[in-house]
């Protein structure tokens, strides 16, 4: 919807001028996130990166630990991705790693695989070397210490912002928004519209399991309407968003979309690509299977076999999962067979994602409820 030059998103989200690119593959679950490293030295208060990943050396492909670059491609196929965002921890840290990911992305998928980049580091020389490998784009976050002119120790920003359409490459300015902020984020978007930056993305500060403490230790309370997000930092963005008259395009992203369109497309698109074709597919993009546990059985293939044959299904309609010990069918299949079962059985409710993280369960035989109340699943 618009209003007089003013886009209304889902969720509460805005945006004047035009969305990046970037941005437009985010909305529609087209792009898969590289995370290069949690490693950071800039350490801003508010990260929301997951205790799993911060301040650690690892690399994960949306969900999935990085092992090797088929893990990489293989996750980019997994969702039909049509570009990449490069994220950490900052990713300019360890830019020998960045640039052989983009190498390796543009040759296997093509130069028109849009990749793009965040960063706190305001460092020329590697962001040039990135565009010249293939980057189509990169984010700068500007420390809250330095927002407005940019001027004076901010000058550093200025420069790289400055310099980069002598690379090739479109740049932009991604921030979250600090309620008590909002004269320095004014003074600082003044300054991005006169250097002419391609785009400025505000983000909804947000709480997470790794920030919490210091957030609130700083007064910070959580928005009711929101979710996780700040009290302050909604009204704060949609002001500017609404108010402002710049030539800069602005974008205000909540924490809700980031949830509720963005996460939600991107596991609709690997659902539809990597479920079982017995499994059940919600709305949400989560998948309903039906599982039997084997609990103490020594041989899985030939336990897996005894479940299909008391179920009286063919091996395409069920599957083994090793790593879990179970075995996985339609939810509807079990539900009308479960209670004959002597094993585990429950339907449940897991992300399509390579964690297969599960959201819910419940038992369908008295074997389930035994085994769930004694703690043993």
């Amino acid at each position: 919807m618009e209003m007089r030059g003013l886009h209304l998103l889902p969720m509460a989200s805005s945006y004047r001028g035009e969305l990046s690119p970037a941005c437009r593959q985010c909305a529609e679950g087209q792009k898969m996130v590289l995370f290069v490293s949690g490693l950071c030295r800039f350490r801003c208060f508010y990260c929301p990166v997951s205790p799993n990943r911060n301040q650690l050396d690892v690399v994960y492909a949306n969900e999935r630990r990085v092992t090797s670059d088929a893990d990489v491609l293989d996750e980019a196929r997994s969702i039909g991705a049509a570009g990449t965002g490069i994220t950490g921890g900052d990713p300019l840290g360890v830019i020998d790693r960045v640039e052989h990911y983009v190498r390796l992305l543009k040759a296997e998928f093509g130069a028109e695989h849009n990749i793009h980049l965040y960063t706190h580091e305001p460092n020329p020389e590697k962001l040039a070397r990135l565009a010249a490998a293939g980057l189509d784009e990169f984010r700068l976050h500007v420390p809250h210490y330095l927002w407005g002119p940019l001027s004076g120790d901010g000058g550093a920003y200025r420069s790289v912002l400055e310099r980069a359409p002598s690379w090739g490459i479109r740049r932009g300015v991604e921030i979250p928004v600090l309620p008590e902020k909002e004269a320095e984020l004014r003074r600082l978007l003044r300054a991005l519209d006169r250097i002419g930056v391609d785009f400025v993305n505000l983000n909804e500060l947000e709480f997470s399991e790794t920030n919490e403490e210091k957030m609130r230790s700083r007064g910070y309370r959580v928005d009711p309407r929101n979710g996780w997000g700040v009290r302050g930092s909604r009204a704060v963005a949609e002001r500017v968003v609404r108010e402002m008259r710049l030539s800069v395009p602005v974008h205000y992203c909540s924490s809700r979309f980031k949830d509720g369109v963005q996460l939600r497309q991107r596991l609709l698109r690997r659902a539809e690509r990597t479920a079982p074709a017995f499994a059940e597919r919600t709305g949400d993009g989560t998948v309903l299977l039906g599982i039997v546990e084997a609990n103490g059985s020594p041989n899985l293939e030939r336990w897996a076999a005894s479940v299909a044959r008391r179920i009286g299904s063919a091996p395409v309609d069920y599957r083994l999962d090793t790593a879990r010990r179970r075995v996985e069918l339609a939810p509807d299949v079990l539900r009308r067979v479960a209670r004959r079962l002597p094993w585990p059985a429950f339907e449940v409710e897991v992300y399509p994602t390579a964690d297969a993280l599960e959201v819910e369960r419940a038992p369908l035989n008295d074997a389930a409820r035994s085994s769930s109340s004694s703690g043993t699943t």
